[in-house]
């Protein structure tokens, strides 16, 4: 049971591993709100024949757009080109479709595909009326496949600031926008960019502020080839969310969580302060009380010829290390005039297999060496430590407590560069409204996603598929399926060998004994206490014949006192009985004892001789 028990949670711990592997929770989960959970709840709810319905905003929104009528409607294709780059890929000539998902595709739904390789895109649609910074929230949203992986480009967009001098078929990489926002990478650098430009109040000029990296792996947004969701939601109290699939991934506020912050420093350094002539920055200096040491010696080289070499036997002196190589003949077409003289290619000599010209002493350190002689250092006792200018007043400081109100914008632009194609865009939203765009992900995304996990592969399909990444699964494997055997031949077969040899002696021990056996022990008891008394009872026919002996001389006296009153033979007697009665009393007291019945006789006897 043990053994069971210890087998059952090693299987556990390796399912636990490879399910950690394989799930699509590689994104920690801090937050949800209320309808995030409801649309989990609801998921376990659906049929899995999914009939998809293009989603329509329940709510006010500045722009929504499904593709799923098959047309680019208000979508205008820039005709632009791009600066400060090489004029053959200058141009955005990069081609978009509306397709359908190439994997786990819904019937009736369609997306926009980036099609071309190694080009610039750029494609752009005005909202239905400009977002205006002020007192309601701004919730950004749509979802992005991956359906080739990715290796270097942008599936970000740009939300492109308004003013009176936007032109959607001029957008390129320099047209103003007000936030950037979405996935990017390159290489093996992995983002999600939140940036706005943020006009400064003092000199007008506009800074971009990025927001801090989220603190998750985005690898797997890459390179799964899902569909995912991505969410940006900034309040007017200055915070901002930034969520993947409904969960977030980065949060924080304008005013702290930005890079270069909103307000600048109070206090700056001088630009004209320098530092003075007489300041001593040293930490350290050489001590000028030290002298050097008589016997240091600085002519000796770092290092000499080793005096302890010598030259191997077999060494050619004669002999150059590099010959022309015989079998090396001469080009047909090698031409003197223009190719100069023909000479053959040099090969190591083959006879230098000890070592071929002139031997030299091989080259080791001095240990008389010692280097140039320097003093000590030692603290420096006028250190005034590291110098700094002084600190004077920001003359462009500012305090902006609400860096929220930003510029509006007033149109969705999309101006990117890829190595891999077939990026896909779907079921874009603007609105101010959390629900709206929750209620608008799950009519659309979240009908992908079931869809997607309707056609994922069996469990040893998805094993096999991990182990392609992660070779170190195959160590598991190989355990999971031979630990089995070695645990049964290890502890099954000896421990049965053992339950033979204990139920063995165990049915010795109890062993019932019949009637014969009892009456056979019993004897041989019987005749071992009677070979005892035997071998005593000739010990006591030797004492005996001395004490017979000893009663006749007794009784000769006896005889010589035929006087003695009978009072005194009666008191002899009484005092023989008497001793008599002890005798056979110490007898019965010695009975619990082995030697007992044989201490008993011989008291006997000594008793009746007496």
């Amino acid at each position: 049971m043990q053994f069971q028990g210890f087998w059952l949670c090693l299987n556990l711990l390796l399912f636990t591993l490879v399910k950690a592997e394989l799930q699509d929770e590689d994104v920690e989960m801090e937050d949800f709100d209320e309808s995030s959970e409801e649309i989990v709840t609801n998921e376990d709810k659906l049929s899995p024949e999914v009939k998809y319905k293009t989603p329509q905003p329940i709510g006010e929104a500045y722009f929504t757009e499904t593709f799923d009528n098959g047309i680019l409607t208000g979508w205008v294709l820039s005709k632009a080109r791009k600066e400060d780059t090489d004029e053959n890929i200058a141009k955005y000539d990069g081609r978009w479709e509306i397709e359908d998902l190439k994997e786990n595709r819904v019937p009736g739904d369609r997306g926009l595909v980036l099609k071309s390789q190694a080009k610039h895109h750029a494609i752009s649609a005005l909202l239905s009326k400009p977002f205006i910074f002020a007192d309601k929230p701004l919730i950004v949203q749509y979802e992005v496949n991956f359906q080739n992986g990715m290796d270097c480009g942008g599936a970000y967009i740009k939300l492109l600031t308004d003013n009176d001098y936007l032109n959607l078929e001029n957008f390129f990489d320099k047209t103003p926008y007000t936030i950037m926002f979405g996935p990017d990478k390159c290489g093996e650098e992995h983002k999600l960019h939140f940036i706005f430009r943020y006009k400064h109040p003092k000199t007008e000029v506009f800074e971009e502020k990025h927001a801090k990296v989220p603190n998750v792996d985005l690898k797997k947004f890459f390179s799964d080839k899902k569909t995912h969701l991505y969410t940006l939601v900034m309040n007017p109290d200055n915070t901002f969310e930034v969520y993947i699939d409904q969960v977030i991934v980065n949060q924080g506020s304008l005013l702290e969580d930005v890079d270069p912050p909103i307000n600048p420093p109070k206090e700056i350094e001088d630009p004209n302060d320098k530092k003075p002539d007489d300041w001593d920055d040293r930490i350290e200096i050489p001590d000028n009380t030290s002298v050097k040491p008589e016997d240091w010696d600085e002519s000796q080289p770092a290092q000499i010829a080793d005096p302890d070499a010598f030259k191997p036997e077999g060494w050619l002196d004669d002999e150059p290390e590099y010959i022309e190589d015989p079998n090396a003949e001469k080009p047909s077409d090698w031409n003197e005039d223009m190719d100069g003289k023909w000479e053959a290619p040099r090969i190591p000599n083959p006879a230098c297999k000890i070592g071929c010209g002139q031997w030299q002493h091989p080259m080791i350190d001095n240990p008389k060496y010692r280097g140039k002689w320097e003093p000590p250092m030692i603290d420096n006792p006028n250190y005034q430590g590291e110098w700094t200018p002084r600190k004077i007043p920001n003359p462009d400081y500012y305090e902006d407590r609400n860096p929220f109100l930003l510029s509006s914008f007033s149109a969705l632009g999309l101006e990117l560069w890829s190595m891999t194609s077939d990026i896909y865009f779907d079921n874009f939203i603007i609105c101010s409204d959390k629900e709206i765009a929750d209620r608008w992900a799950e009519d659309s995304w979240m009908v992908k996603k079931l869809v997607a996990r309707a056609n994922e592969p069996g469990v040893f399909t998805q094993l096999l598929t991990a182990a392609e990444e992660r070779w170190w699964l195959w160590i598991i494997y190989a355990l999971t399926a031979g630990l089995p055997l070695i645990l049964i031949t290890l502890f099954c077969w000896p421990r049965k060998k053992k339950d033979e040899d204990a139920e063995y002696k165990k049915s010795d021990i109890h062993k019932p004994q019949t009637k014969g056996a009892l009456e056979q022990e019993v004897k041989e008891e019987k005749a071992a206490l009677e070979n005892t008394i035997n071998l005593e009872e000739e010990k006591e026919n030797h004492n005996n014949g001395e004490i017979e002996k000893e009663e006749e001389d007794e009784m000769e006296e006896k005889s010589e006192e035929e006087n003695e009153t009978i009072e005194g033979q009666e008191e002899g007697s009484k005092s023989n009985k008497s001793g008599s009665e002890d005798e056979m009393k110490e007898a019965d007291e010695s009975t619990g004892s082995g030697d007992g019945p044989v201490k008993s006789v011989r008291k006997r006897r000594r008793a009746c001789a007496d």
